[in-house]
């Protein structure tokens, strides 16, 4: 629990009285920001929660002491090191935190698991009917949050030696085996009796913004993924003038993390490659005395800073497009004396609200950091996923072809480059096309029948319900009571006057709203104006989305300076964006970026492509 200051605590208390009579999306931007800013200091102080039963459970420097003295300047792959005293936080192996009490967390009886049952949930309120589009950004943006997610959560594998949990199919369901059987998350082994009733899980990655999906999370990985390369550089494959990330006797990428693989994925791994391999030459350029781990480790940490900067300033203000949080989050970034101002003044103070939170001190906020199981709840952003991927030709914008998503899947990912469509024509693509909307009745089909490289077959959208309850995430009226949110008093209500929604909600829960399910909740919800996604999930955002960063030695602490990114690696992070690396890499994507300051908005179409409206439905 981290109490706010006195101004802090009167801001909360200030604007609990205006959000009873205006929403904070409603208010002026400027004083919307505040808002925000109330809503920040009341969830660090009432919503961060910690499972390990006392600090000696982060380590200490004697029981995992420091052996290379390196990781003072670098990352450590397996996420050692960050805190230098508490040395075990956030690395690979520790637990998912809160953002609620663990007594609002308990274990669910057996009906608690399947009431209602999630397959009728996935059939009747998930299943896509039709393709909604979300025509505030293109699929570039649906890849982008995959990317990182991969980066920051992933729970442990599943424990063979347990019962799975098997759902009831009703009559008439066309799965194909006639049983439906989900494995059990595995819990972590119990350090007390609360761990019993109420279970706590481990995130395998690292929970650092470290870019684990791209240098592994662990250092044997790392090495591996350097093997046969020069001067700090990662390993790619090349074929004529196009390089490839290499794969494995699976057809599967060499990367960091591989699971869940799809055209967007592959895009993006190997944009960021090519970036890491880039910094490793000007790095050499500038500093010839480098050793290749100096410009590995280097090239690492630049890398990373500009993923979480992307992030920030561009991704975000794009899925919610809203003139509050583009103000809030370039102000999260470059304070409120502006990017301008910063690039030209220099990083005159370290207070987080004058010049940004990079290099304004690390604040756990009395919490030791991880990333929370609600956190990982409402990142379940499957509904973005389209049906087909139309592909066009970037210099006259003719369409080439169009294919399911099904095929652009797991090995299959990279058969989308071929003679007819390089990885500038995909990119491209992905730039014009729209993703789906982050709302009811679009799951893409593909999902709820998907067949993994292990040859299980899973309906996504039915492990999406059954997760949040297996882990004890609270229900959508509870959710959102316990950050401080009204819930609805009707299912109309939550509906947002969709009448037609609301019952079928209400026949499905048997008239008990409290039993809706957060994901239902969140997908059901009206938005505010310009948001992709919903304003519950959006608490949970403004919570973690600055505690990444502010927790974070290598972006807020003693390691964000010229000593570790050097001088010319901080000007990088700072001046480079989503649209500069593309069109550093592929120039050929120049005309459809031009005049764009976000690449994960729709883009330019050139050519042909002008009349194309970016949805395709049919293969």
């Amino acid at each position: 629990m981290s109490e706010p200051s006195f101004p802090g605590r009167v801001l909360i208390k200030v604007f609990k009285g205006v959000n009873k009579v205006v929403a904070w999306h409603k208010l002026p931007s400027f004083i919307g920001v505040f808002n925000l800013l109330a809503f920040r200091l009341e969830l660090q102080r009432d919503n961060l929660h910690d499972v390990l039963p006392n600090v000696d459970s982060q380590g200490t420097t004697a029981s995992c002491p420091m052996k290379d003295p390196r990781y003072l300047v670098t990352r450590n792959s397996d996420g050692l090191f960050n805190k230098l005293d508490e040395p075990l936080m956030g690395c690979t192996g520790m637990r998912f935190g809160r953002n609620v009490t663990r007594e609002h967390t308990k274990k669910p009886t057996p009906e608690e698991l399947l009431t209602p049952n999630p397959r009728v949930v996935s059939e009747q309120l998930l299943k896509r009917t039709v393709f909604k589009p979300a025509t505030i950004v293109n699929l570039l943006a649906a890849a982008w949050i995959q990317f990182q997610l991969h980066d920051w959560v992933m729970h442990e594998d599943y424990d063979p030696g347990t019962e799975d949990i098997e759902i009831p199919l009703l009559p008439g369901d066309t799965w194909p085996s006639g049983h439906m059987k989900i494995p059990r998350t595995k819990p972590d082994a119990p350090l007390s009796k609360l761990d019993e009733s109420c279970p706590a899980y481990k995130n395998i990655n690292t929970a650092w913004w470290d870019a684990s999906q791209m240098y592994g999370s662990d250092e044997a990985t790392t090495m591996t993924l350097r093997q046969g390369a020069e001067f700090g550089k990662l390993k790619m494959r090349k074929e004529g003038h196009t390089e490839y990330l290499p794969r494995d006797e699976n057809n599967l990428p060499k990367t960091g993390f591989n699971t869940n693989w799809w055209l967007g994925l592959e895009l993006l791994h190997t944009l960021f490659a090519l970036e890491h391999n880039v910094i490793c030459d000007m790095l050499h350029e500038k500093h010839p005395d480098f050793s290749s781990d100096q410009l590995f480790d280097t090239a690492r940490i630049i890398n990373c800073a500009l993923m979480a900067k992307i992030h920030t300033v561009e991704w975000t203000p794009a899925i919610l497009d809203h003139p509050t949080i583009d103000t809030a989050l370039h102000a999260n970034w470059w304070g409120f004396l502006g990017e301008k101002l910063d690039k030209l003044l220099g990083h005159i103070s370290k207070n987080e609200y004058i010049c940004g939170i990079p290099g304004s001190g690390v604040d756990q906020n009395n919490v030791p950091y991880s990333l929370t199981e609600e956190f990982v709840s409402v990142y379940r952003l499957h509904p973005l996923i389209p049906d087909n991927v139309a592909f066009f030709d970037t210099k006259t914008g003719s369409h080439t072809k169009t294919t399911p998503i099904k095929d652009l899947a797991f090995s299959d990912a990279q058969n989308a480059i071929d003679e007819t469509t390089t990885f500038g024509d995909a990119f491209y693509s992905f730039g014009i096309n729209y993703p789906g909307a982050i709302t009811h009745n679009n799951h893409p089909d593909f999902l709820r029948q998907v067949t993994t490289p292990d040859k299980q077959t899973r309906d996504i959208a039915t492990v999406d319900i059954l997760r949040d309850r297996e882990r004890g995430v609270p229900r959508y009226c509870e959710f959102r009571r316990l950050f401080h949110m009204k819930s609805p008093a009707t299912f109309l209500e939550l509906t947002g006057g969709n009448k037609e929604l609301a019952d079928k909600i209400s026949s499905i829960y048997a008239g008990d709203l409290e039993k809706v399910d957060l994901l239902v909740g969140m997908f059901s919800e009206p938005l505010p104006k310009g948001f992709g996604f919903s304003d519950t999930a959006f608490r949970v955002f403004i919570l973690m989305a600055s505690r990444r960063i502010k927790s974070d030695r290598f972006l807020a602490g003693d390691a964000w300076g010229e000593h570790a990114y050097t001088k010319e690696g901080l000007k990088w992070v700072q001046n480079e964006t989503m649209g500069s690396i593309l069109m550093r890499h592929f120039p050929e994507l120049k005309p459809a970026l031009k005049g764009k300051d976000n690449a994960f908005r729709p883009w330019v179409k050139v050519g042909k492509a002008a009349e194309y409206k970016g949805v395709e439905t049919t293969a």
